[in-house]
């Protein structure tokens, strides 16, 4: 055995040390890292057949039960794809299934009112960019989409549902307008949030025909391919939204 450096201290079993409990791995999770790595390596590339679960059973030295589970939590995370009956496949992850496994702790933070802010602000940054982005980048033609998108939400100025409906569809346009498929699938993820924020904000008498004010201003700076507009206003907005949404919780409760 070498010789312990004088210097390191010594621990001994009396002395008040906190101690942690060391976790048990399952099998399965050692399972599940090993066919990970073989994916990340390259071994297995999208659309190829992975090995039999009999033949996973005789390579790792496991049973059934940990094979299944460690394939049943890939097939969660979108890299694998589990069929009845046929050997499991190997898929490129989307952008979507990605969100989608955040979306249930977001659900959770958005509980709480301070869930609720940070989400708030974090729309802020996000959307900003966004209209930064088509500002900078958008074509004729998705200007044009744009275009159609406040027709629609003009024409819905009498009905606060379709309001709700096509204020959120306006936004959505923006994230298809950045080519970007994690964009537009943060932006799905939390449509259901905003079209809770919109219920709520659109309350406050005068709201719809604000917020459609903002979304003009939003789409002439677009047009314009004037970024700094494009930010000015969507800045406007979501602190607009932010403001009638809180005095509405306030005058509810």
């Amino acid at each position: 055995m070498a010789p312990r450096d004088a210097k390191e201290p010594i621990v001994r079993a009396n002395e008040a040390v906190a101690v942690r409990p060391v976790k048990r791995r399952r099998l399965s999770d050692d399972v599940r890292a090993e066919i990970e790595r073989l994916i990340a390596s390259g071994a297995y590339a999208p659309g190829d057949l992975l090995p039999s679960e009999r033949e996973f059973m005789e390579r790792f030295g496991v049973g059934r039960p940990a094979i299944r589970e460690a394939l049943f939590g890939l097939q969660k995370t979108g890299l694998v794809a589990l069929t009845s009956g046929a050997r499991a496949c190997v898929t490129a992850p989307s952008a979507d299934r990605i969100i989608f496994e955040l979306s249930g702790a977001a659900k959770y933070f958005l509980s709480t009112d301070e869930g609720e802010r940070a989400f708030q602000d974090a729309r802020m940054f996000f959307e900003i960019g966004l209209a930064r982005n088509a500002a900078m980048n958008a074509t004729a033609e998705q200007i044009a989409q744009l275009a159609r998108a406040l027709e629609a939400n003009a024409a819905a100025m009498d009905n606060i549902d379709d309001f709700q409906r096509t204020d959120v569809a306006f936004h959505h346009q923006l994230a298809v307008i950045s080519g970007n498929p994690i964009f537009r699938s943060i932006h799905d993820a939390i449509e259901a949030w905003l079209l809770q924020q919109r219920k709520v904000s659109l309350m406050i008498p005068g709201a719809l025909r604000t917020a459609h004010r903002f979304h003009r201003q939003i789409y002439k700076a677009v047009a314009a391919h004037d970024p700094e507009r494009a930010e000015a206003a969507m800045r406007s907005h979501l602190r607009s939204v932010a403001e009638y949404y809180w005095r509405a919780r306030r005058d509810a409760s």
